[in-house]
């Protein structure tokens, strides 16, 4: 891999690092705002519809997914950079070969070959 092909790959890291980061302060502060009740700026004596809580622990529980997800993505960019420095970018972690342009401009935080990564997730029975 051409050294200009790592800036490429090193700067569109860094953006969606950047991206990522404003992410998960939405989806942070998103999960931890309160719901209904006084502090979420709800009325104390508005009688509550069974379905609130519900619907309100559904989206709870939707942005703490959307937040660990990010937090994973995140944590792969941050790897990925961190190949780049050891001169290990662009190969894969399991054979060693060469990981296509075509998988690293679609994943530029891939780990793994194509043929790797699905040997590895039909492993995880996924």
């Amino acid at each position: 891999m051409t050294e200009a092909e790592i800036r490429t790959y090193r700067r569109r890291l860094l953006a969606l690092k950047k991206q990522l980061g404003v992410k998960l302060s939405d989806l942070e502060e998103e999960a931890l705002r309160p719901v209904g009740g006084e502090a979420g700026g709800g009325l104390s004596d508005v009688p509550v519809h069974p379905a609130d809580p519900a619907a309100a622990e559904y989206d709870e529980q939707v942005s703490i997914g959307l937040l660990e997800t990010e937090a994973e993505l995140l944590t792969e960019v941050t790897d990925a950079l961190a190949r780049i420095e050891q001169g290990t970018f662009g190969r894969c972690e399991e054979c060693g070969q060469e990981i296509s342009r075509e998988r690293l401009n679609a994943l530029p935080y891939a780990r793994y070959c194509l043929r790797c990564a699905r040997r590895i997730q039909a492993a995880a029975g996924n």
